[in-house]
């Protein structure tokens, strides 16, 4: 099985910065899109941001111009530097990411377990 483990989140004021990072552990065979998804209360589930193995990125019209998001592929590893975060960033982040095991199976999604956001003054 593949593992994701995220952390850095927290609690920060608005306007302040924080750095998520997710790394994939396990038995990866490969692994393409990673990304980061919130979830608030009320709110649907978004998409933050996305990479893929090869550097495309997709950012959610909400957060561009403020996150960034990037990967280390010798490390699994994605990360999502957030700055000017606004009370509107307030949610639990996911990190994911399409993992295959073998070559004879497909890509799966695999995801973190979540990370609290909270921006308040």
């Amino acid at each position: 099985q593949v593992q994701l483990v995220d952390s850095g989140g927290g609690l920060v004021q608005p306007g302040g910065s924080l750095r998520l990072s997710c790394a994939a552990s396990g038995s990866i065979f490969s692994i393409n899109d990673m990304g980061w998804y919130r979830h608030a209360p009320g709110k649907e589930r978004e998409l933050v941001a996305s990479i893929s193995s090869g550097g495309t990125i997709y950012y959610a019209i909400s957060v561009k111009g403020r996150f960034t998001i990037s990967r280390d592929n010798a490390k699994n590893t994605v990360y999502l530097q957030m700055d000017s975060l606004n009370p509107e960033d307030t949610a639990v982040y996911y990190c994911n990411a399409e993992v295959a095991t073998s070559h004879v199976h497909g890509l799966y999604a695999s995801w973190g377990h979540g990370i609290q956001v909270t921006v308040s003054s």
